[in-house]
């Protein structure tokens, strides 16, 4: 039962790691919008840049663990023939 459950926490295709980013950037884009409240000016574009710059780095280690599970998939394929 528990693995049931677990599975729906992994990501499988990239339209479910799109939604996840997707999800991540309107979060990032909100706790941004609050920095800009607390920290007007410079600082706090800077912690909005922050905030949403690190959606870009988990989108991307996102699609590459999606693409090499992939890969890792046709290669035990391969030598299972």
């Amino acid at each position: 039962m528990l693995r049931k459950i677990g599975r729906l926490f992994v990501i499988k295709t990239r339209f479910e790691a799109f939604a996840v980013i997707y999800a991540l950037a309107l979060g990032a884009v909100e706790r941004g919008h609050a920095y800009l409240g607390q920290y007007p000016g410079f600082p706090g574009k800077m912690l909005f840049a922050a905030a949403t710059g690190a959606v870009f780095i988990a989108g991307a280690k996102i699609l590459d663990s999606l693409r090499m599970e992939k890969r890792l998939q046709e290669l035990e394929g391969q030598t299972d023939k």
